[in-house]
């Protein structure tokens, strides 16, 4: 099918005799015309990184939507911007099939179609437009049942994943008929599943799953993933509350720590792996699905705004906190997704946790939050709820590294640019707080487990 969205947009380019790219709705690049030139400024930085990175960023398409793209059922003009990356104008061409928005067609406008009527205000458009809007809605037909061919394929994923443990062999069953059906899958093949936090859509923003290989269905679920996990949360619930900000040496801080994370809506990506244990294509899907505005968990607490990535946005798009990729353990067992699932979800929850961890891991390399994501969440224990208030957070980032650093105060006080003394000072202060005992091992353990939960 991708073939023939090619097919399309060589015609585009052809009737209007202009470089034609298509996009995704998400700005995910599908199809691209030949470019004719070697003039770096005629082609202008913002689709040379559309076709070398296959995605614009956020900033690019907020921007861009500035413009209406989204709501417009004809083509709009878009004016050159060069503090923006955009040396020339554009022609946008909406992409609709049934009056849902699926994707968009970009001409580069070298000049030549600046007098080109495009029917808008009321006045026909010239017949080269209206040739490529035709185009166009042969393209948005092919992108919606693309769609809803892979709605139903994440249909099915979704019913196994949540499924209790005796109908998830008729959930697998399904699920196996149509990938065989659709001709993705052969039966013994290794597979793996990528979660994707948080990942935020809604039941009528469906759309075709990227072309990337190894990608066979991916559905949204809640966080708490199935239903021994509590009640299922809605896609356009609140964001969660920011997480706790980096610290020196990129250690998340702690100040916010007394704020249990909000669940959030994830995405669970189906990947066919070449061979048990090799998981590069997981690794590609992942690092795609989080290129899309769809995995931010909102701006960044306490970041001032910022102007446009494509250079000269409005100045009003404060910064998003990236979302964060897990990777299951690889199997060959349909029936097994669910646990598998469950520690790509694990993973990927200490992956936005834990920094240093992200922004994608795997299940079998998060070490101890491979016990931490298991265990139900609760409240902080009352001798390290002191040590979590705002107020302590310094303290609190000073006990961690402490512990992460197998209580050596010589690689601490290093790790934390401080000097022994500041560093035998502050854990007198956490001891009184908590009135635990850091020279005694359990002591120890309860207070390092208990900081590394509190992420969570």
């Amino acid at each position: 099918m991708r073939g023939d969205y090619q097919q399309l947009v060589d015609e585009i380019s052809a009737a209007l005799g202009a470089p034609a790219t298509l996009e995704d709705r998400d700005f995910g690049l599908i199809a691209f015309g030949a470019h004719e030139g070697d003039d770096d400024e005629v082609m202008d930085p913002v689709r040379t990184r559309s076709i070398l990175q296959r995605r614009s960023t956020a900033a690019v398409r907020a921007w861009f939507e500035a413009f209406g793209i989204a709501r417009a059922k004809t083509a709009l003009r878009i004016p050159p911007d060069p503090a923006a990356g955009v040396f020339k104008g554009r022609i946008c061409l909406p992409v609709r099939h049934r009056g849902i928005v699926h994707g968009y067609v970009w001409l580069l406008d070298d000049g030549h179609l600046t007098d080109l009527e495009l029917g808008s205000r009321g006045a026909p458009p010239d017949p080269r437009i209206a040739q490529a809007m035709e185009t166009a809605a042969r393209i948005g037909a092919l992108l919606a049942e693309e769609a809803r061919a892979g709605s139903e394929l994440g249909d099915l994923l979704r019913e196994l994943l949540v499924a209790q443990p005796d109908g998830r062999p008729a959930a697998a069953a399904a699920l196996r008929d149509a990938l065989r059906d659709s001709l993705r899958f052969t039966p013994g093949a290794p597979l793996t599943l990528v979660a994707v936090v948080p990942w935020h859509t809604s039941d009528t923003d469906a759309a075709p799953l990227p072309s990337l290989p190894g990608l066979l269905a991916a559905c949204a679920l809640p966080a708490g993933g199935g239903p021994a996990d509590g009640p299922a949360v809605a896609a356009d619930e609140p964001e969660p509350a920011a997480r706790p900000g980096s610290g020196r040496n990129g250690r998340a801080g702690s100040a916010g720590l007394l704020q249990p994370a909000a669940p959030v809506p994830a995405l669970a990506a189906l990947v066919r792996l070449r061979a048990s244990g090799a998981s590069a294509p997981a690794h590609t899907v992942a690092e795609h699905l989080l290129r899309s505005p769809r995995a931010s968990a909102g701006p960044a607490e306490g970041q001032a705004p910022r102007g446009g990535a494509r250079g000269g946005g409005s100045g009003h798009h404060p910064p998003l906190r990236p979302g964060a990729a897990g990777i299951g353990v690889g199997t060959r067992e349909l029936t097994d997704l669910p646990a598998t699932w469950r520690e790509a979800l694990d993973a990927a929850r200490a992956a936005h946790a834990e920094p240093r961890l992200g922004p994608i891991t795997q299940w079998d390399a998060i070490g101890p939050y491979r016990m931490l994501t298991a265990l139900p969440g609760t409240a902080p224990d009352p001798a390290i709820g002191p040590l979590l208030a705002p107020a302590h957070a310094e303290l609190a980032r000073t006990a961690e590294v402490f512990l992460d650093c197998a209580g050596q105060a010589g690689r601490t006080a290093h790790a934390l640019g401080i000097h022994r003394q500041t560093l035998y000072y502050r854990l007198g202060r956490v001891e009184k707080l908590t009135g635990l005992d850091l020279d005694d091992g359990e002591h120890r353990l309860l207070l390092h487990m208990a900081l590394k939960a509190a992420r969570l």
